[in-house]
C-alpha cells in the first residue's frame, strides 16, 4: 500500500499523471491503475480530472494529509530497523543537472552500488528549475546542481569545483596550444548551447566581464545539447566551451583537445541540495556521506 500512496502523493503534487510516470518510473497506464485501485478501496473519487490539470477532490485532500504522514512513518521505521539489523536497503531518487547527471553520477552510483547492492537509486536529469521543483515537492530525496544555487531556500553543500574549458578538433590550428586568449576566441567560429542553458549563461557572463557580447562572436551554430556540441567540434564546425567532465572521454582518446583561457579560469561549483523536511533514511545518509567523500578528480585520470 505504501507504493500506491507514494504514487497518489506524486500525482497530487505534480498535478499530472505523465509527470508522475517519469518520476515514479512507471508507465502512465500503470499510474492510472494505482490511483484507480485506491479510489476503489475508498469508494470515492480522489482527483478531479475535468480541467487541464489534475486536482484533488475534498476526500483526496484528506487522504493526502494522512498519506504524507504514513509515508514519513514508513521511512522512519525503515531507518530504525536498519540501525538494529545493520542492513542498508531501500530506494533513493536523485535529481541532477545535465553535466553532473550525465557525466559524473553514473560512475559515482556504480561505485556506491558495488558497496551497497541492495539500495536502488533512480536518477532524474533536468535543468535547475525542474530539480528545485522536485525537491520542494518531495519527489526527489536530494539534488545535485551546477552553478550558483545560493538563492535557494534549501541547505546547500559544495561538493567540488568544475572548470569550463575550450574544446577544439585534433586538426585545429590551436590543438597544440595549452591556452588561448579571449581576443583570439572572438575571431573563431563558435558553437553555443541554446538560450537558457546554464553553461551558455556562464559563458556569456564571463565574456561580458571583458566587454564582449554574443553579437560580437562568430556564431557557427546553436545546438541543444553538449553531445551535439562535441560532435560538431570534432567535425570541424567550430570551437566551443564545455565542462571538463563532459569532455573527459574525448580528451582521453584524443578526439578533442582541451585548452584553457589565458585571462582567467572559468569555474563553478557542483553542489548538493537536500530538502530539510525529508526523512533522512539510513540509505540516504549513507549516499550523502559517500558523495561528500568521493574522490571525483580520480574520474579525470
Amino acid at each position: 500500500m505504501d507504493h500506491k500512496l507514494k504514487v497518489f502523493c506524486t500525482v497530487a503534487e505534480t498535478k499530472s499523471f505523465s509527470k508522475t510516470s517519469e518520476i515514479i518510473h512507471l508507465t502512465q497506464p500503470a499510474v492510472s491503475l494505482q490511483i484507480q485501485a485506491i479510489e476503489e478501496k475508498y469508494e470515492t473519487k480522489l482527483f478531479d480530472r475535468s480541467s487541464s490539470t489534475v486536482t484533488l477532490t475534498p476526500p483526496g485532500e484528506v487522504l493526502y494529509k494522512y498519506a504524507k504522514e504514513i509515508l514519513t512513518l514508513y521511512a522512519s521505521a525503515e531507518k530504525a530497523i536498519g540501525k538494529h539489523t545493520g542492513l542498508l536497503k531501500g530506494s533513493l531518487t536523485v535529481g541532477a543537472g545535465s553535466n553532473i547527471g550525465n557525466y559524473i553520477l553514473p560512475s559515482v552510483i556504480t561505485d556506491f552500488k558495488n558497496i551497497h547492492s541492495k539500495i536502488k537509486i533512480y536518477l532524474i536529469v533536468g535543468n535547475s528549475k525542474k530539480i528545485i521543483e522536485l525537491l520542494n515537492s518531495g519527489n526527489i530525496d536530494i539534488g545535485l546542481l551546477e552553478g550558483d544555487v545560493s538563492k535557494q531556500k534549501l541547505p546547500v553543500k559544495k561538493l567540488f569545483s568544475d572548470e569550463l574549458l575550450l574544446i577544439v578538433a585534433p586538426n585545429h590550428p590551436w590543438s597544440k596550444k595549452k591556452e588561448v586568449s579571449i581576443a583570439d576566441l572572438v575571431k573563431e567560429p563558435f558553437l553555443f548551447r541554446e538560450a537558457g542553458s546554464g553553461t551558455r549563461q556562464m559563458i556569456e557572463k564571463f565574456l561580458n566581464r571583458y566587454g564582449i557580447t554574443v553579437n560580437d562572436m562568430k556564431i557557427s551554430a546553436i545546438l541543444g545539447s553538449t553531445e551535439a556540441i562535441k560532435d560538431a567540434v570534432e567535425n570541424g564546425l567550430g570551437v566551443s566551451i564545455i565542462s571538463r567532465w563532459a569532455a573527459r572521454k574525448e580528451s582521453k582518446y584524443g578526439t578533442l583537445r582541451l585548452l584553457s583561457l589565458k585571462e582567467e579560469k572559468m569555474s563553478r561549483d557542483f553542489s548538493l541540495i537536500v530538502n530539510k523536511n525529508s526523512v533522512q533514511t539510513n540509505s540516504l545518509e549513507e549516499f550523502v556521506s559517500f558523495l561528500k567523500s568521493y574522490p571525483y578528480d580520480n574520474l579525470l585520470s
